[in-house]
């Protein structure tokens, strides 16, 4: 718990007193924000903005966790390590992204085929892992099940290890580029991904430390305790992250001194969906991610309308937060709707959760 505690502390020092030194060297690389043209008028104006802030609270939240857990002298787990790899893994992506939009100066970066390769790479690389390294119990990281408040009778080895295997690796990649991917269409307006991720990386500290509490590695818990490896754990590396967020939304409220980039957005991503897998939570992402999941939608739906009606569109503008900034609503006043619809869904999503131990 003091290591839970002290992560989080340490990582939003980090980036609360850190990010004014990363802003002037982000400048001086000339690492700015492009935008996009067909965007709202109002947004011309942070054009040049520092970006690629990822790289500040990324690294705050993986030496805070290092140094937390050295400081208290526990041992690294290897499925908070599984988060880093996902986090630090699309960061990079994102980061490659995000270069080549500043050095070339349009808002083209990676080629859409390149940036799903990438998330591939590291969603397979996760998969492997995740099935190794076997506790005492014999309980790895990760299983093959499909899981929802816990795994679920669907198991993907029922198929046969070979094609249950190729399958829980399409699962897994599946569930990675659509994560990674909604949290960077969400990331359009200043603050408004960094509070939505707080929110719902926050469920996973809670959802980590109740599954502690319950788990089946304590004798004293027979009913309805849940099988997950490293709770405690992933609750301390979500823990860690939160607080780098928190930190770094200091700067990145509007009006915004420095937005996170694809190199932030892909990362949170990817410890998102991390988090889920190896919590067996994965279906409950959905809900605890519902505005993420709404965001994403809102394109999705307009594309196919446009494709559809050949020319008409449902929204003034996708994502839906840009429809809302043409309706006249003010940029500040979308991010905190924004941020209590996240809200909502986040309880939502823990109330499940319990609701469900309560039942069993």
């Amino acid at each position: 718990m003091i290591a839970l505690l002290l992560a989080a502390a340490l990582s939003m020092l980090y980036s609360l007193l850190l990010t004014p030194i990363f802003i002037k060297g982000f400048n001086k690389l000339r690492w700015g924000q492009f935008i996009r043209e067909d965007g709202p008028k109002s947004h011309y104006s942070k054009r040049g903005t520092p970006t690629m802030g990822g790289i500040i609270f990324l690294s705050g939240a993986v030496l805070s966790y290092f140094v937390a857990k050295l400081i208290m002298q526990e041992a690294v787990t290897s499925s908070a390590l599984l988060v880093i790899l996902m986090m630090v893994g699309l960061g990079l992506v994102g980061f490659i992204d995000d270069f080549l939009k500043t050095r070339k100066q349009q808002s083209l970066g990676l080629g859409g085929w390149a940036k799903i390769t990438g998330q591939v790479v590291v969603a397979l690389l996760f998969t492997v892992l995740s099935l190794q390294f076997a506790n005492a119990r014999g309980l790895t990281p990760a299983s093959t099940h499909i899981s929802l408040f816990r795994d679920l009778p669907i198991d993907f080895m029922a198929l046969g290890v070979i094609g249950g295997l190729i399958l829980f690796g399409i699962w897994i990649v599946l569930l990675v580029t659509a994560a990674s991917n909604a949290v960077n269409v969400t990331d359009g307006l200043d603050g408004l991904a960094t509070g939505a991720s707080i929110l719902a990386i926050g469920a996973y500290i809670f959802i980590g430390f109740w599954q502690f509490n319950q788990s089946c590695a304590d004798p004293a818990n027979v009913a309805n305790c849940y099988v997950v490896r490293d709770p405690l754990d992933l609750a301390v590396i979500a823990a860690a992250l939160v607080g780098g967020l928190v930190g770094f939304l200091w700067w990145n409220t509007s009006p915004a001194h420095i937005y996170m980039g694809d190199t932030g957005s892909l990362g949170i991503g990817g410890a998102l969906v991390a988090l889920a897998i190896l919590t067996r939570t994965e279906l409950l992402l959905v809900l605890i991610g519902g505005l993420f999941v709404i965001e994403t939608g809102s394109v999705i739906v307009q594309r196919l309308y446009f494709k559809i009606t050949k020319g008409k569109r449902i929204f003034l503008m996708s994502p839906i937060h840009h429809h809302f900034e043409l309706k006249g609503w003010a940029e500040v006043t979308v991010v905190v709707r924004f941020w209590l619809v996240a809200a909502f869904f986040v309880i939502l999503g823990i109330s499940l959760f319990y609701a469900e131990w309560l039942a069993g």
